[in-house]
């Protein structure tokens, strides 16, 4: 199965994310298949960037954005 979800990068105690497609037999840093996007939880503007029309691709194809992608994208809409 394929999902949407986050893939930790960055320093100890300083961690971005970015949010990746990936098998979910993949580890959760290790392979993925596209990035769409990237989170940043500590920087003080454009903390979410996210390829909408890439993650509805994905979406219409079959992938299943984890709880946490899930609702990043529900605080991008609001």
């Amino acid at each position: 199965m394929v999902k949407i979800r986050l893939r930790r990068m960055g320093a100890k105690k300083a961690p971005y994310y970015r949010i990746v497609v990936a098998d979910s037999r993949a580890p959760r840093d290790g392979r993925f298949i596209e990035e769409v996007g990237v989170y940043n939880p500590s920087a003080e503007s454009d903390k979410l960037k996210i390829n909408t029309e890439r993650v509805q691709y994905w979406i219409s194809n079959g992938a299943q954005p984890t709880d946490t992608v899930r609702g990043l994208m529900k605080k991008l809409e609001a």
